[in-house]
């Protein structure tokens, strides 16, 4: 079973590497075009400034909604796990641990968020 497991990794593996071996070359493309329509998006409000702390900023923000939208699944997840465990004292532990990390890592996201902005400022 083990063997047909890697196998099938490195089928995988293979498969997609010969899908990017193969591909097109990518053509740079004008992502402003449809700032018309959407002006709202984070890219449209960067069209006019051409300096690396408003897209280090932008960068930054989209990051952290990803990492916090990311900790709030990984919660439920442990949530779930805890109220699934039905009394296993290891899988009470592992539900614990799953929303003990996410707490910590959102934690971790806003003092990035935090440090960022700052120093951004200051320079």
């Amino acid at each position: 079973m083990r063997k047909i497991k890697q196998l099938l990794i490195v089928a995988a593996v293979l498969v997609a590497g010969g899908v990017a071996l193969t591909a097109e070359p990518a053509a740079a493309i004008n992502v402003f075009e449809q700032c018309g329509a959407n002006a709202d998006s984070s890219v449209c409000q960067a069209q006019g400034t051409d300096n690396a702390t408003s897209m280090i900023e932008i960068v930054v923000n989209t990051m952290i909604f990803l990492l916090g939208a990311i900790a709030v699944v990984m919660i439920v997840i442990g949530g779930i796990r805890y109220a699934t465990s039905n009394g296993d004292s290891s899988s009470i532990k592992g539900a614990k641990d799953t929303i003990l990390y996410a707490i910590i890592g959102l934690i971790v996201a806003i003092l990035s968020y935090a440090i960022v902005n700052f120093v951004l400022d200051a320079f």
